[in-house]
Order: structure tokens, then C-alpha cells, then sequence
């Protein structure tokens, strides 16, 4: 089960860390924050892929054929436990160490989308992510929130009981 999970949670981490500076390397430089927000959720969704592989290959390959409901969910979530934390690490190199200014530009561009009476909740909001601490839990948690519905999906769509015939 680890086995699985160390290699599918790391080619997760990898093709979202890929997809994603890809993202700002064609975004670089660009305020166009919307898209480059839309192109972040569909990277975490595609890395996410691998947690349907990595649960269907423990099913056919680790426990000969057949999964529970608690065996997908473990291994679906250690799968995603990688690029959660490891997105979370990454998210931080980037605003902290590769471009320190990202938080004062999207909060400056942010402010000029808003109400007068909205900003100054927004302002409150993008403080706390001047907490590193914050800024991780709240990247890793999103990772892992989305990775906790596609292992929920995945385990659902890939269950198979001794004793039961599949089609899968």
C-alpha cells in the first residue's frame, strides 16, 4: 500500500508542480487572475487523476482483484496526503522565495474588483495568508479537500467484494 501510494502521490505531486509553473511562466507577468485561479483548480483536478490509477493498481495488482470501501479510502488518501503537503511546501517557495510581490499584486488588483465595503473584509482575508502557517494549511487543505472527493469517487467507482462479480 505504501509502495503505491509513494509512487502515484508523487507523479500527483509532480504533474501539478509541472502544470503550475507552466501556469506562471505563461501567466508571467499577466494580472489576469481569474483564468490563471480557473487553470489552478482544473491542475489540482488533473493530478488528482492519479488517485483513481494509483487506487485501481493497489485493486488489481496489491489485493488480487478486490477492493473495500475502507481499503480504497486508505490508499486514496495517503496517495493525496503527498501533493497536498507537497503543494502546500511548493505554494510557498513560490510567494515567499520566487515572487515575493505576488500577494501585494493580487491584493491590489483584487481591491479594484470591490465594493467599497467589501474590501476591507478582503484586506482582513489576505492578511492571514501573511502567515506562512496559514498559507500552507489553506493551499495543502484545498489539495486535500479536492483529493478527498475524487478518492470518495474513485473508491465508490473501483469496489469490488469477494464473491461479488464486477464489470470493472
Amino acid at each position: 500500500m505504501k509502495q503505491t501510494a509513494l509512487r502515484y502521490g508523487g507523479l500527483s505531486l509532480a504533474s501539478l508542480v509541472v502544470i503550475f509553473s507552466l501556469t506562471f511562466l505563461v501567466f508571467r507577468g499577466s494580472t489576469d487572475y481569474d483564468k490563471m485561479e480557473v487553470l489552478g483548480y482544473l491542475s489540482m483536478l488533473v493530478a488528482m487523476a492519479f488517485v483513481f490509477f494509483g487506487i485501481r493498481h493497489y485493486r488489481n495488482e496489491v489485493a488480487g482483484g478486490y477492493l473495500s470501501f475502507g481499503a480504497g479510502l486508505k490508499v486514496g488518501l495517503l496517495i493525496v496526503i503527498i501533493p497536498a503537503i507537497g503543494f502546500g511546501l511548493f505554494d510557498l517557495l513560490y510567494t515567499e522565495v520566487l515572487n515575493p510581490g505576488w500577494k501585494a499584486s493580487y491584493t491590489a488588483h483584487q481591491l479594484t474588483k470591490l465594493k467599497p465595503e467589501e474590501q476591507e473584509a478582503f484586506r482582513k482575508e489576505m492578511e492571514a495568508f501573511a502567515n506562512p502557517v496559514f498559507q500552507f494549511v489553506a493551499m495543502a487543505g484545498t489539495v486535500l479537500v479536492l483529493g478527498l472527493i475524487v478518492t470518495i469517487i474513485s473508491t465508490l467507482a473501483l469496489m469490488r467484494r469477494r464473491g461479488v462479480a464486477a464489470s470493472l
